[in-house]
Parts: structure tokens; C-alpha cells; sequence
């Protein structure tokens, strides 16, 4: 088996598609399925499912992808180690993040970062959309929110409330909601969350989220992601439900103001996502460290903000 047979492998589980890995690869399709299954023989187990709609891993596929992209991994990092000058770091770095993410806390200091370590290049996702991480060949997945048991590697990055927000214009002319309950007659500004408007807001009073807490169904605008809502709160469109992380340099500025200060949402912990532990490139381990440290320090400005004031 050679490094060319892991690489086509790679190709047809990520693009799910004999055609596809062979368009991408500049082969046929035959020669791409006479490759599987040869692969398959030498192995003596079925690695991929077929029907005439997809491709499906088998539980064996998986297994075989994680060691197929450890090995390339391996490999790439080893030859580029022998062409670079000791102590550079260099490469294709693949970084998904949501959107608010990406222009408030990651671009400010992407740009200077990247210019000091011109060996790197950063592809950026930018969506509020979950990544499919191994599937979609992202190095580092920039995630909020309850992880389910992927089997991915969770690095945590930080942690606050969903708090309620809005302009001092906005409550001004339309005053300012008493309890939850109020929200139901205010304009609010709803974005899609696992690809439905998030109508359903939840409130607990206090600093813990204990019981069930408060539900209220809330009605206004569909903003379709969670950095509209955050621009048409700042322009006085209404009010939205956010993490705090997202809107604490508005809120320190006075551009918003957190609406319900005796109450908070539910707790939304940030995490970045990595494939696997083993065999991270150094590349993807220096991007890793810098989010964690730039994370740390917003995570230190949201505790001071929540300190009792």
C-alpha cells in the first residue's frame, strides 16, 4: 500500500463519492474503485458501504481514515521539516469559527499574528453552521455550546451566560422589558440555531441556571445568523439573545446594554475542536495555543464584568 492509496482513500470519504475523489484526483472513477477495493483485499475488511446514492464508512473505514490521515500528517510534517529552517513553523492551517467569532475576537489579531509567521496559511470557514470536522478536513473547529460524545478531541476555550441585550436608543423608545414574560411584546431579533429560528428563550434568575427555568416564546425579525443580530441590536432594531462573550466589548463600550440583569440564560461553554489528539501538526498546535491565550484573557474581562458591581 502507498502513500498515493491513503491519500485516495482520504479523498472519497471526505467528498462521499467515487466521482467526486476522481474529478478531484484527475483519475477515473473505475480506477478509484479498483484502488478501494484493493485496498480492502490487502486489508480483508470492508471499509466503505456502497449504494447508488452515497458512500458510507464502515466502522472499520473510520478507523482506517483516522490512521490514513495520522499517517499522511506524519508524513507531510516530516518532509516539511526537512525543507525549513529549524525553528519555523509552516503550513496550511483549516479554522472554522462562527461568524461573530471570527470578525470581533479572532480577525483583530489573526492579521499581526499571521504576518509574524509567514510560513502559515490560514484558511478560514466562517459560518454559524456546525462543521462536519473530519469529514470536512478542518484542522481546528471553533465551537459553542453542549458538545455530543463525536469522539472529537475538546479543548476549552471559555464560558458565560446567553444574556439578553440591547441599544440604549432601542430601550429608550420602547422601554425597557421588567421580567421575561415582557420580551413577548418587544421586537426581538431571532437568528437560526441548528437550522431553526431560535423563537424560545429561557430565563433563570440570579447567577446559577438551576430548574427549568423561564421559557418565553419571543417574536420579531429573522436576522439569519448570530452576527446580524448583534449589528441590528447595536443599530436599535430590537433586542437579542446572545453569548456574552460575543457582545462583552459592547456592553464595556455602552454601545448595549444587558437587558433582564437579574436574569441570564442558559451557560454557553467554547470549545475548539481538533480530529484526534495524536499527530497534531505543529502548525495547528501554535493557531491552538493562540486561541487558547486569547480566549483566557476575554475570559478574565467577562469575570470581571459579572463581579458584583
Amino acid at each position: 500500500m502507498h502513500l498515493d492509496d491513503l491519500n485516495l482513500f482520504i479523498q472519497v470519504a471526505r467528498s462521499g463519492s467515487f466521482s467526486a475523489a476522481a474529478r478531484q484526483l484527475a483519475l477515473t472513477p473505475a480506477a478509484v474503485s479498483a484502488t478501494i477495493k484493493r485496498i480492502e483485499a490487502s486489508l480483508q475488511r470492508r471499509l466503505i458501504e456502497r449504494s447508488t446514492r452515497a458512500l458510507r464508512l464502515t466502522p472499520e473505514g473510520e478507523r482506517f481514515l483516522a490512521t490514513c490521515e495520522a499517517m499522511v500528517t506524519q508524513w507531510a510534517e516530516g518532509t516539511a521539516g526537512l525543507r525549513a529552517e529549524p525553528g519555523t513553523v509552516e503550513g496550511e492551517v483549516q479554522l472554522a469559527a462562527p461568524a461573530d467569532t471570527t470578525y470581533q475576537l479572532l480577525s483583530p489579531w489573526l492579521a499581526p499574528w499571521l504576518t509574524a509567521h509567514p510560513g502559515v496559511r490560514l484558511s478560514l470557514h466562517v459560518s454559524d453552521r456546525l462543521h462536519d470536522v473530519r469529514r470536512e478536513a478542518v484542522d481546528i473547529a471553533v465551537r459553542y455550546g453542549a458538545l455530543p460524545d463525536s469522539g472529537l478531541v475538546a479543548r476549552p476555550l471559555c464560558s458565560g451566560p446567553r444574556i439578553a441585550v440591547a441599544s440604549p436608543a432601542y430601550l429608550r423608545r420602547r422601554g425597557t422589558p421588567q421580567t421575561p414574560a415582557d420580551l413577548a411584546g418587544h421586537d426581538c431579533l431571532l437568528w437560526m440555531l441548528g437550522g431553526r429560528a431560535n423563537r424560545d428563550w429561557r430565563f433563570w434568575r440570579g447567577r446559577s441556571v438551576r430548574g427549568e427555568g423561564e421559557p418565553v416564546r419571543v417574536g420579531g425579525a429573522l436576522c439569519g445568523d448570530g452576527s446580524l443580530a448583534r449589528q441590528w441590536a447595536l443599530q436599535g432594531r430590537g433586542i437579542a439573545s446572545k453569548a456574552l462573550c460575543d457582545v462583552l466589548a459592547d456592553l464595556e463600550a455602552g454601545r448595549l446594554v444587558q437587558v433582564l440583569p437579574g436574569h441570564r440564560g442558559d451557560e454557553v461553554p467554547v470549545h475548539a475542536l481538533l480530529p484526534s489528539r495524536e499527530y497534531v501538526p505543529v502548525r495547528v498546535r501554535v493557531v491552538l495555543d493562540q486561541l487558547v491565550e486569547r480566549f483566557a484573557d476575554l475570559q478574565q474581562r467577562m469575570d470581571a464584568w459579572r463581579a458584583p458591581r
